[in-house]
């Protein structure tokens, strides 16, 4: 409990340092840093504080008449030493949630934080040494080096948040000494896009899951929608319309958008705007500016399939937008992908929403709004297949780096030579009628009156528990 206060503590005190940190690092806003790293870090600081007292009591399981008179119960216990690899994205925040429910679990944690972001992974480095027990948490900085050697040291457990390529080299790291991962990866994001709706506040809400969100470096973020070819030139419109009352006419000075993190990525996805057949379906936007690392917000129509920027997660404020005649043909576009970390579905179509949640498969699903499911404290965040495994956030937290351990309770009174040899006829009886929790069928063993055959349907009864 007094790592986590001092967190809490550490958050409060030192919220300019972050702000300038992830400035430096990202050109975060003000407010969006605020809002998106160390509001959500304080909400979990703060739900592990309050929950964590409730998260221990051991959960109490009910027992059968086979170990009576007995009682049982899970016990969670640390699993031991954690390390946890960060990314550079949401460079704070993705690297002290995890650490909070590491410790929350009574665990001690290694904290590799994001090189591609030096000025958060300096700050994290001076805050752990400055806020909280060495022998709890320590911060260990470097590239791949240093991270290659930590992935060939024995841990009870990995967490990850990065890129599957990535992911798959710390999973094989991880199978050598049989430690178990969470790998919160990303993939291709879809916001559906329904002609049934307030396009307007659909659209605002898109943006803010997009641009207003690390400039679209986001695992979370709306990778690219999809529409009907009908509704596409109104959507595109509002688009237009929306991200110039939120960046103004000219989205490459706006104060209210991040650059890019790094010239290599800036570079990467240069490549992918500038790919055969992908540049003439610009419909908004393409501007680029290498020196200050800055790319406008834009918009591309059915780019082609087998295209780069279509095949791998965009992770930047490229929007292709992918249009089909129905807009049920949007399950099969999803579908014949790897399934995503988050799905959005802007309708106010009751069936259409029903088919989403029973038909898509996702890490989570948002419906009429994008991001918001990851703040709630009762959902668990994670992705499924290439998306990733595993979960976190507030209670799921605690049981990810949580052991959850057996224990069965009886008293050495009242021992019944039932399941000792040697095995009798009578015992058989009895022991097949107390297996079948059936109170009159075990009364009928006992006193030697029931055969080996099962009992008339009629005669059955409810089991029997006991606690």
């Amino acid at each position: 409990m007094l790592q986590l206060s001092n967190i809490a503590r550490m958050l409060d005190e030192k919220e300019k340092d972050i702000v300038e940190a992830l400035y430096k690092d990202l050109s975060k806003p003000e407010l969006e840093t605020f809002i998106s790293e160390i509001s959500t870090a304080k909400s979990s600081c703060k739900e592990a504080l309050e929950g964590l007292k409730q998260w221990m009591i051991p959960q109490k399981v009910k027992t059968s008449i086979a170990t009576f008179p007995s009682s049982a119960e899970i016990v969670s216990e640390p699993l031991g030493v954690v390390l946890v690899i960060s990314t550079w994205n949401f460079p704070f925040l993705l690297s002290i949630d995890p650490v909070i429910g590491a410790i929350s679990a009574g665990n001690a944690v290694v904290l590799k934080p994001s090189e591609i972001a030096p000025a958060t992974s300096s700050l994290l480095a001076q805050l752990v040494e400055e806020y909280l027990d060495s022998s709890a948490v320590k911060v260990v900085e470097g590239a791949v080096p240093e991270t290659t050697a930590l992935l060939e040291q024995k841990w009870d457990k990995i967490l990850y948040t990065g890129s599957a390529r990535v992911g798959r080299i710390v999973m094989a790291a991880a199978a050598k000494h049989l430690t178990p991962v969470i790998l919160e990866l990303g993939g291709k994001s879809p916001a559906i896009v329904d002609s049934d709706l307030d396009l307007q506040v659909a659209v605002r809400r898109i943006i803010a899951g997009k641009w207003a969100l690390n400039n679209g470096q986001a695992c979370i973020g709306v990778d690219y929608i999809i529409t009907t070819k009908d509704f596409a030139p109104k959507l595109i419109e509002a688009l237009k319309d929306g991200l110039e009352q939120f960046f103004g006419k000219d989205p490459m000075n706006s104060k209210d958008i991040s650059r890019i993190v790094s010239s290599t990525q800036f570079a990467r996805l240069v490549k992918l705007l500038e790919e055969d057949r992908v540049s003439d379906k610009i419909v908004l936007g393409g501007q680029t500016n290498e020196k200050q690392l800055k790319i406008a917000p834009t918009i591309l129509l059915d780019i082609p399939e087998d295209t780069q920027i279509m095949n791998e997660e965009i992770f930047g404020p490229l929007m292709p937008i992918v249009t089909v005649d129905k807009i049920e043909g949007s399950f099969d576009v999803i579908k014949s992908r790897p399934k995503p970390l988050a799905v959005y579905v802007f309708t106010n179509n009751e069936q259409l929403k029903k088919s989403f949640v029973e038909n898509i498969s996702s890490g989570g699903m948002l419906i009429n709004d994008t991001v918001l499911h990851v703040v709630v404290a009762g959902l668990p965040f994670g992705g499924v297949g290439e998306s990733g495994m595993g979960s976190y956030h507030g209670k799921f937290s605690f049981d990810g780096f949580s052991h959850k351990k057996s224990v069965m309770y009886r008293s050495l009174s009242g021992d019944s030579t039932l399941r000792y040899p040697p095995y009798t006829p009578e015992k058989e009886k009895l022991f097949k009628a107390a297996l079948s929790g059936n109170i009159f069928r075990i009364i009928l063993a006992s006193i030697g009156w029931v055969a080996l055959t099962p009992v008339p349907r009629a005669m059955q009864q409810s089991p029997v528990h006991s606690v």
